[in-house]
């Protein structure tokens, strides 16, 4: 008889509660998600962080098998071989332009011909 007293009272207090409270609609977990952050946005704006990024630097120079390489500055293996100096700017050029990067260009015997090309 016990429990059905605490039962009785649990659901009467239920009954109040939902009374004196408006009525809300259970939002799935996205939505509280998206209302949470947007009130998070208007509270208080995050800080901007800056991406600081180094300039990267691509070197076409000779090897000693007599082929062109572009290697990054610094840099151990060549990223790309070619037969002839002028096929190694040219892709050096792409790189460095989607990488807001520049080019140093070497002559035949290792000393720099051109650099920030």
């Amino acid at each position: 008889m016990v429990k059905e007293e605490k039962a009785a009272k649990t659901a009467a207090k239920t009954e109040q509660k939902a009374k004196s409270a408006p009525a809300k609609e259970k939002a799935p977990a996205k939505e509280k998600k998206a209302k949470t952050a947007a009130k998070a946005d208007s509270a208080a704006p995050a800080p901007v962080k800056e991406e600081k990024t180094a300039a990267r630097n691509y070197h076409v120079a000779k090897r000693p098998d007599g082929k062109w390489q572009v290697k990054f500055a610094g840099g151990e293996k060549a990223i790309k071989l070619f037969s002839t100096q002028a096929e190694a700017i040219g892709y050096a050029k792409k790189l460095a332009e989607n990488q807001d990067g520049s080019i140093s260009i070497h002559k035949k015997d290792g000393k720099m011909r051109k650099q920030k090309y």
